[in-house]
């Protein structure tokens, strides 16, 4: 009973004060100035706008390299060996041999991509390891081209193969020193060298590892130090391939996979390759690089404690007439320090610190 008066008293007011000031209006239609309504140019706005989603990201950044990735096949010739054959009729001669034949060999063993309009292509060194072999890149619309030259760097496991061929697409390449672990990686590779042109997609898993990479069509092993780990499936065959972040850029060489573990692969970062080609079109078609002339073996914290020895690069053996032995480096010599810098597994070992060098220092 008390709201229904509070109400009648409330219609009483207004209803007075509209009849004194005679200009009282409820036009609800003002309201719409407090609230304004969205125009036909912010609908258009809205309809231009594209959702990016993380299939886009991945399809767009494919699209735009995939055509400048390339395999890379072997063509090589082997000898069977001796056969032999059992003739019973022969009583002279019931085992004779058959002497081996000769036959040829041609297969996808990696991959590579373009970096100039001029047909030079980056791979992997262990790649084309064999010298005596023939190779072939064949490009993503299968046109097959023969290898020229192929230029292999001393120091890293890298080569350039130049192909005579024009109108080529380079990709483009990344900033390797501003990765994080947990970002997207693609791989693009001839997958297991058969499946050309195979996209993988996963994260950065790690950074500044250290590995022993080979080729299993070739038996290469070359130790790797500051690589980049990931878990995009690499696979024997995406070796050479690059690896990308999501904008389409070329972050990695694709070089090792894990045989221990599951999804677990390893790329060369691409400020290594941008060095190399930079020295390479410095020096007229050549790879110079800073060389100390020693095989060692990294003696981790963990080993120099358990055996009561210093943490460096144990000597294994030195290279005759290098500058190593010209210092009087020696087998079984521990390098501790490089040029005042503490050598420890953990900052990539003396082969990071020796990269850092030019050909002529003095340390």
């Amino acid at each position: 009973m008390k709201r229904i008066l509070i109400l009648f008293s409330l219609l009483i007011f207004l209803f007075v004060v509209g009849s004194s000031t005679g200009n009282l209006k409820l036009d609800f239609g003002n309201l719409k100035k407090y609230f304004p309504q969205p125009s036909s140019t912010t609908n258009t706005a809205r309809e231009n706008v594209k959702v990016i989603s993380e299939e886009s990201v991945i399809t767009d950044a494919v699209d735009k390299v995939s055509t400048s990735v390339v395999t890379v096949s072997i063509v090589k010739t082997r000898s069977l060996s001796r056969i032999f054959e059992i003739d019973p009729f022969d009583p002279f001669n019931v085992f004779r041999q058959r002497p081996g034949q000769q036959q040829k060999i041609e297969q996808d063993i990696g991959s590579g991509f373009v970096v100039s309009t001029e047909g030079l292509i980056v791979t992997n060194k262990h790649v084309v390891a064999d010298t005596e072999a023939k190779y072939k890149v064949i490009t993503k619309d299968d046109k097959t081209h023969e290898a020229q030259k192929i230029y292999r760097d001393p120091a890293n496991d890298l080569a350039i193969i130049k192909i005579n061929a024009s109108g080529l697409t380079p990709v483009e390449l990344g900033d390797s020193s501003k990765l994080k672990v947990g970002q997207m990686a693609i791989a693009i590779g001839t997958a297991l060298g058969e499946f050309r042109n195979t996209v993988t997609v996963g994260v950065i898993s790690g950074l500044g590892r250290g590995i022993t990479a080979g080729s299993p069509f070739e038996g290469y092993v070359e130790r790797l130090d500051n690589v980049i780990q990931t878990d995009a499936a690499i696979n024997p065959g995406n070796s050479g391939g690059p690896l990308l972040n999501s904008g389409g850029q070329v972050i990695g060489v694709n070089t090792a996979v894990s045989s221990e573990g599951q999804n677990i692969g390893f790329a060369l970062p691409i400020n290594i390759v941008k060095d190399a080609l930079t020295q390479f079109n410095k020096s007229g078609g050549k790879f110079s690089r800073p060389f100390l002339g020693v095989r060692y073996k990294m003696i981790t914290r963990d080993l120099a404690l358990l055996n009561e020895v210093p943490e460096g690069a144990y000597v294994q053996e030195v290279v005759s007439d290098s500058p190593a032995e010209k210092a009087g480096i020696k087998s079984e010599d521990i390098i501790t320090k490089f040029d005042g810098k503490k050598v420890t597994d953990k900052d990539g070992g003396l082969a990071q610190i020796i990269a850092g060098k030019k050909v002529g220092d003095k340390v």
